[in-house]
């Protein structure tokens, strides 16, 4: 994300650091603030133009809730903990489909990220293209990851949990072109193979 939306770097230490909270992204992120967009996670801080945030954790509800509540977009979860708050559009997980992309419309594969449940998320609301930011899937050449001030998870559990997420996306994209759904990765980093990979300057929006 940072590269394709040509980012200072200095932007994103600040960030990284927490002396920029992540709207400060927005700027440089213009080029979508018309189109339909899925944040995950913290993501949804970059800006009021995301249509829909999504996540799959409780921990994210429990240490975002104050924040997110003031979040005028659709919140959407398929977070067990999170079934009963009306606050939120709660799918369940898929337990016959826990890998890919289930067709069902009340529930997600949950492939066990929120980042792959939120292709899904965007298959049930009937699009045609998807295009990926920010889908690093690895650490950076500092064995560093852009949200770290948002995140209580460890560094060393990150990349570990890259590996795992990374295992489920060849039955993504088998189940993404069985329905004739495009999948395009803006991301020439990141580390998920089965995508085509493109610079979003050539993107046709």
């Amino acid at each position: 994300m940072v590269k394709q939306f040509e980012i200072p770097q200095s932007v994103v230490q600040d960030v990284y650091t927490g002396r920029s909270t992540p709207d400060v992204y927005s700027p440089y992120m213009k080029a979508i603030h018309d189109q339909h967009v899925i944040a995950v996670n913290v993501a949804y801080r970059i800006g009021s133009w995301i249509d829909v945030m999504f996540f799959g954790d409780d921990s994210t509800w429990k240490e975002e809730k104050e924040e997110l509540i003031k979040f005028k977009g659709l919140r959407v979860t398929c977070a067990t903990g999170c079934d009963d708050d009306t606050r939120l559009k709660f799918l369940k997980r898929d337990q016959r489909k826990r890998t890919g992309i289930t067709t069902n419309p009340s529930m997600l594969a949950w492939n066990s990220n929120s980042g792959a449940a939120a292709i899904n998320l965007a298959v049930h609301f009937g699009v045609k293209r998807i295009i990926l930011f920010g889908f690093d899937m690895q650490l950076d050449e500092g064995q560093n990851q852009h949200w770290h001030k948002f995140y209580k998870t460890k560094i060393t559990e990150v990349g570990t949990s890259f590996r795992r997420h990374l295992t489920n996306f060849p039955q993504i994209r088998s189940d993404l072109d069985a329905l004739k759904i495009q999948v395009l990765n803006a991301n020439p980093d990141s580390a998920i193979k089965y995508f085509e990979k493109v610079n979003f300057k050539d993107i046709k929006l």
